[in-house]
């Protein structure tokens, strides 16, 4: 191969070494080399190829992103990168690895050059001397003339800048200049490729003609409007298929163009794109009515056949509608008969409860016209506690039923495990027994080395434990001595067992005695009755008995709100404290 540009080496050799706020300038030089060659096309192609094998265009391209506010001229050296960048990529014919060439580095460089776009209109919208916004205008109108060199040289590129987000951000801008400039992008656009809007996804689209048409609507600046007027209409005349887009998405397209652009100054154009979508609308007029028309003929067959078909049903849905009917009105009649009889049966309780409660309010007058003054709280106490034990006698049902029905599920539960624990067990029992025995193998027994270490084991453990020695006759005298002192304390345990007993019979003897005394009438008033009281041990025993039956009557008669901590237990248990209080004197026996 021919040897490489000496100047494309010098410069390569020098970016390579030179500080990143240097590398932009220094990549200028290969304006002049690019130049310098424009006039031979062999050297040209050569010159390029040295340029990108060394990677020049790629730090052209990467530049691109930087941000050159902070270098003086920055911007200026920025779009001049960009000029250079695209006439470096037209006419370039990469030999080696092409597809990273088409497939990478051109839309990393579309990609590049519209981001540098935005940022000097950015600043082109934000600039306030007029000699800055001159400025930043020609630069941004060099980047857009490199941007339509780059996609000219290679028209692959144009539906990769048409579908890019940064082109869809220049167009979506107020601005006057710079959006006439982006349109006239778009313009070389459709010129160049004139099928691009064919091979764009539809979302991308609808944002250029909703932008566009958004422009006619927002706007009364005749540049614009000329210009947008331009691309509706190349769109019109390139793609036949838009036409009919642009007259069903944009319903008052026709109406803004004639009354808000008439005599803007560029009427020929207007007048060829409303006569476009009139066209479309007489077009589509004709062929909705031939539609319409199909549409009536296939509804009124299908009509006719629905409606036969009804007619031969017509008995059976009479038969169905009578009996739906007959139903329904069966329906209400009961519906109403029971809201009848519910309406009854609640006046009835009513009622009921009504009488109850005047029969109970007249009870309780009369009772009290009966019953003495002194009696009326014992009464009344009396009807508290039947009024509890009603109470209580319904929560514990209630209880009972909640608990059982709670319990339920854990009942049918395990009686379905105790069936299977039943199956399980019959049928490892019938394993167990359908099992053949093995034959009795005698156990292992052990070695001469295994026995005799087991009594070296035995003999140690005795030399380290070694047993008292004790004689036959201390032994005996031993035992002898152990046997009298367990008779001794034999003898003794049961004196003072006999002892206790006869010191309680004697206290409760003494305690009933007592009583008998405190209780007895005085001299005058003793009877032959209280005599025999002292006389007989039978009688203070069935006294004492007669008390603790009243004693435990009293405490079933007690009022609800003292046997609030008691609702848990049993009826008939009465409290330990009350029967020792009413029993533990009580006599129990003969005298001795």
């Amino acid at each position: 191969p021919a040897a490489a540009d000496p100047r494309v080496l010098a410069l390569a050799a020098q970016v390579t070494e030179g500080g990143e706020q240097d590398i932009p300038l220094l990549l200028l030089k290969l304006k002049g080399i690019l130049n310098s060659a424009s006039l031979r096309g062999e050297e040209s192609k050569k010159i390029k190829q040295d340029i990108y094998d060394y990677d020049l265009a790629q730090y052209c391209m990467l530049v691109l992103r930087q941000d050159h506010s902070r270098l003086r001229r920055g911007w200026a050296t920025a779009a001049q990168l960009a000029e250079i960048l695209s006439h470096c990529c037209v006419g370039l014919e990469v030999k080696e690895d092409p597809e990273e060439f088409y497939k990478k580095f051109l839309p990393s460089a579309i990609d590049n050059l519209l981001f540098l776009g935005r940022r000097l209109q950015a600043r082109f919208i934000r600039a306030v001397k007029d000699e800055e916004k001159q400025d930043f205008l020609r630069w941004f109108q060099t980047v857009t003339d490199a941007i339509c060199w780059l996609f000219g040289g290679h028209i692959q590129l144009a539906g990769c800048v048409l579908q890019n987000d940064h082109f869809l951000q220049l167009l979506i801008t107020d601005d006057v200049e710079t959006a006439n400039i982006i349109m006239s992008v778009l313009h070389n656009i459709l010129r160049v490729d004139s099928s691009v809007l064919l091979q764009v996804d539809d979302e991308t689209l609808h944002s250029v003609l909703d932008e566009l048409v958004y422009k006619l609507s927002s706007t009364t600046n005749p540049v614009i409007g000329n210009a947008a007027t331009k691309l509706l209409l190349l769109v019109a005349k390139f793609y036949k298929q838009l036409v009919k887009l642009l007259t069903a998405r944009y319903k008052g397209l026709k109406g803004l163009l004639s009354k808000q652009w008439t005599g803007k100054g560029f009427d020929r154009d207007l007048g060829q794109l409303l006569d476009l979508l009139y066209l479309e609308q007489s077009n589509g007029k004709g062929e909705i009515q031939r539609q319409h028309q199909a549409a009536c003929t296939i509804q009124a067959l299908w009509r006719g056949f629905q409606t036969r078909k009804r007619l031969k049903k017509l008995p059976q849905a009479v038969t169905t509608l009578q009996r739906n009917f007959r139903a329904k009105r069966e329906q209400e009649l009961q519906h109403l008969k029971k809201q009848k009889e519910d309406e009854a049966l609640k006046l009835q309780m009513q009622l009921q409860r009504q009488r109850a409660m005047r029969l109970f309010h007249e009870r309780q007058l009369a009772l009290l016209e009966i019953i003495h003054a002194s009696q009326v709280n014992k009464y009344m106490e009396e009807m508290e506690g039947k009024s509890a034990l009603t109470i209580q006698r319904f929560w514990r049902g209630y209880r009972a039923r909640r608990n059982f029905h709670q319990q339920r599920q854990s009942l049918r539960e395990y009686k379905a495990a105790v069936v299977i624990q039943r199956a399980a067990c019959k049928f490892l029992e019938k394993r167990r027994r359908r099992r053949i025995l093995s034959p009795w193998k005698d156990p292992k027994g052990l070695t001469d080395e295994q026995r005799l270490a087991l009594q070296q084991k035995v003999d140690d453990y005795i030399k380290l434990h070694p047993a008292p020695q004790m004689s036959e006759e201390m032994s005996k005298e031993l035992h002898m001595q152990a046997q009298e002192k367990l008779a001794q304390f034999l003898l003794r345990s049961r004196l003072d067992q006999r002892a206790a007993q006869r010191r309680e019979t004697l206290l409760a003897q003494v305690n009933t005695d007592v009583e008998l005394l405190m209780n007895a009438p005085g001299l005058a008033e003793t009877t032959e009755k209280d005599i025999d009281v002292f006389m007989s041990r039978s009688i203070p025993v069935a006294t004492k008995a007669r008390q603790s039956h009243n004693t435990m009557l009293k405490y079933t008669r007690w009022p609800w709100w003292k046997k609030l901590g008691d609702e848990f237990e049993e009826d008939d248990v009465i409290p330990d404290d009350a029967l020792n209080a009413e029993l533990g004197t009580l006599f129990i026996g003969g005298r001795k």
